[in-house]
C-alpha cells in the first residue's frame, strides 16, 4: 500500500505557496519533500496518511504525477493548526 502524502510549500523566487499531493509516486515522505526542495521550495507543512483532509478530497492512486491541488501568491495562511492557501484549507 502507497502513502498519502500532502506538502504545503513555498517557493520564494516567485512569491508562490501551493498545496501538492501524491498517492504513489513516492514511497516515502522524505522522497516527495526531497524532490522538491532540490528545486529550492521552502516545505511548509507536511502530511502522511492520518490528516484532515479540509476541503481537498484525496487523489485516486497515481504513480506518476505530483497533483497540485492549490496555489497562490505569497506565503500560505496558517490558522491555528489549519493551512491555508488561495481558499483551501486542511490540516496537517
Amino acid at each position: 500500500m502507497n502513502a498519502y502524502l500532502r506538502v504545503t510549500g513555498y517557493y520564494p523566487k516567485a512569491d508562490v505557496c501551493f498545496i501538492a499531493d501524491s498517492n504513489g509516486r513516492f514511497p516515502d515522505l522524505w522522497e516527495f519533500t526531497s524532490y522538491l526542495t532540490e528545486k529550492g521550495i521552502k516545505i511548509i507543512a507536511v502530511s502522511m496518511d492520518n490528516f484532515n483532509d479540509g476541503d481537498l478530497p484525496r487523489i485516486e492512486e497515481n504513480n506518476e504525477q505530483i497533483i497540485l491541488r492549490a496555489c497562490g501568491q505569497g506565503t500560505p495562511i496558517r490558522n491555528g493548526r489549519i493551512i491555508e492557501v488561495n481558499g483551501k484549507r486542511y490540516q496537517p
